[in-house]
C-alpha cells in the first residue's frame, strides 16, 4: 500500500507541473527525479498547488491545514527551492515554477548535502540526454520558446550596434535588474557528475529580479552587483560562451552562459534544428570566402554546428578550404566574428527581425495557444482569469479550428495580446 501511495503521488505531481506549456512528460525517471526532490507528503501537496501566484492562506484552505502549518510548508518548499517566494506590499506570494526553467535547475545551482547531487545528475543526464521527450517537449513545439540567444556585443560594428534593442543586450538585462543572482551552472554540473563536464567556467550562471530575489534570500544564489556580473559576462565572452536567456523583452529572469558540449539550450539546438529550439538574434554572419584562408577556427568555436569547412574550388589551391554558413543552424551568437583571424566574418541584420514576447505572461499565453494548453492557463492563471476580456478573448480563440487558432496566435503576439497585458499587469 505504502508503494502505491508513493507512486501515485509523483504521479499525480507528474500530472500537475505537465500542465505548463513547458511540460514534463511523465516517465519512470521522472518520478525517481521527483522522489529526491520532494518527500511523499511535499509530492501530495505540491501537486493541489495552482499554476497562479497564492499566498499561504490559499494554501491552506487547499490544503484544509492551520495557516500556521502551511506557512511551515511553504517555507521549507521556498528554502530549497522547490517554490519561488516573493514580496508583494508585504506578503509572501509561492510561485510553482516549471521543471525547467525552475527547480530541476535551482537543485543544481550550489553544492549541497541534503540530496545525493550525483545520483539526481545521472538521473537528469538519462531523462533529458538519453531519452529525448522531455527536451523535444519543452523546446521543440510550437514556435514560440522558452529562451533567447543574445549577441555577442563585443564584436558589434557601430552600424550594428544601431541596430541592437536594449532588450536584445545582455549587459542591459543586468544593469536594469532590481535583483542579481549568480550560482553554479545547472548544465556543467550535472555533467561534472557524469563525468563529461568541459573546463567552462562553473559558477557563472545568473539570474534576475524576482527569481534572483527568491535564490538569494535562501543560498541558492550568490547576491552580486551589476558590476560584478558585468565581469562575470565580461569571463564568459573571453571564454567563448553564448548568452541564453529568459524568451522575454521585460523582467529576464535568467542569463545563462552556455558552451556547446554540456547546455541543455546548445545541445537542443543541434539535435533539433529543423524544429527551432533556440530563437535566434536579430543577426547572422556573413562570410567573405574570397578573403577566407580556412582555418577552421569559426568552425570549432560555433556551439551548434553551424560553419563547416568546404572546398574552396581553386584549381591552383586544391587543398584549400573556406568556412561555409549553415543558416538554418545559425543562432546568430557572433561567436564567429570574435575568433576569425583574418576578419572576414561580420555580422549583419536579418532580413525580418525576430519576435520576443513582451513579458512571462505574454509568452505563457502563445505557447499555451501554439500547444494546445490554453485551458490551463484559462482556468488556473491569475493573470488571465482575473482579467476577464482577456479570458473572453482567448476562450473565443478556443473555439476556433485549429488553423484559425494559429493564425490568431499570429496576431496575438503581435499586436492585441501585448496591449491588454500591458494594461492589465499582474
Amino acid at each position: 500500500m505504502a508503494h502505491h501511495t508513493l507512486k501515485s503521488s509523483y504521479t499525480r505531481l507528474s500530472d500537475r507541473l505537465n500542465r505548463y506549456p513547458q511540460g514534463a512528460p511523465p516517465s519512470q525517471l521522472l518520478y525517481k527525479i521527483l522522489a529526491i526532490l520532494f518527500s511523499e507528503k511535499e509530492a501530495e501537496l505540491v501537486a493541489q498547488l495552482p499554476i497562479k501566484p497564492f499566498n499561504a492562506q490559499k494554501a491552506s484552505q487547499i490544503w484544509k491545514i492551520t495557516l500556521a502549518e502551511a506557512r511551515n510548508v511553504l517555507e521549507e518548499l521556498a528554502s530549497r527551492a522547490i517554490l519561488v517566494d516573493l514580496d508583494r506590499d508585504g506578503e509572501s506570494i509561492y510561485i510553482l515554477p516549471p521543471p525547467m526553467a525552475g527547480f530541476f535547475e535551482f537543485s543544481l545551482m550550489r553544492t549541497r548535502g541534503d540530496i545525493d547531487q550525483k545520483v539526481l545528475s545521472e538521473l537528469f543526464y538519462q531523462y533529458m540526454n538519453v531519452e529525448e521527450d522531455f527536451i523535444r517537449e519543452l523546446m521543440a513545439r510550437g514556435e514560440t520558446q522558452l529562451g533567447r540567444t543574445f549577441v555577442h556585443e563585443p564584436v558589434l560594428s557601430n552600424d550594428d550596434a544601431l541596430h541592437v534593442l536594449d532588450y536584445e543586450r545582455a549587459t542591459e538585462v543586468i544593469k536594469s535588474a532590481s535583483h542579481i543572482g549568480v550560482g553554479t551552472c545547472y548544465c556543467r554540473h550535472k555533467m561534472y557528475h557524469v563525468g563529461k563536464a568541459c573546463d567552462a567556467p562553473m559558477d557563472i550562471c545568473m539570474t534576475f529580479n524576482t527569481s534572483a530575489a527568491s535564490l538569494t534570500k535562501h543560498g541558492h544564489a550568490r547576491l552580486i552587483d551589476a558590476n560584478e556580473c558585468l565581469d562575470l559576462l565580461q569571463q564568459a565572452y573571453e571564454h567563448n560562451l553564448v548568452q541564453f536567456g529568459e524568451n522575454v523583452r521585460q523582467e529576464v529572469n535568467f542569463i545563462c552562459n552556455c558552451c556547446g558540449c554540456c547546455c541543455e539550450a546548445m545541445i537542443a539546438a543541434r539535435r533539433f534544428t529543423i524544429l527551432n529550439p533556440v530563437h535566434t538574434t536579430n543577426f547572422i554572419p556573413e562570410i567573405h570566402q574570397q578573403d577566407c584562408s580556412g582555418c577552421g577556427k569559426c568552425v570549432n568555436v560555433c556551439p551548434v554546428e553551424a560553419i563547416a569547412l568546404c572546398s574552396a574550388n581553386d584549381p591552383k589551391k586544391p587543398f584549400l578550404k573556406q568556412a561555409t554558413l549553415i543558416e538554418d543552424r545559425c543562432l546568430g551568437c557572433g561567436l564567429c566574428v570574435r575568433v576569425c583571424p583574418e576578419k572576414t566574418i561580420a555580422l549583419k541584420p536579418r532580413p525580418e527581425r525576430v519576435l520576443t514576447p513582451l513579458n512571462g505572461v505574454h509568452r505563457a499565453v502563445v505557447m499555451a495557444i501554439e500547444r494546445g494548453q490554453l485551458q490551463n492557463l484559462i482556468f488556473d492563471n491569475q493573470a488571465l482569469f482575473s482579467h476577464r476580456a482577456l479570458a473572453a478573448l482567448l476562450g473565443a480563440i478556443l473555439r476556433l479550428p485549429p488553423i484559425k487558432q494559429a493564425m490568431a496566435g499570429k496576431q496575438l503576439r503581435s499586436r492585441y495580446l501585448e496591449k491588454l497585458i500591458e494594461k492589465f499587469p499582474i
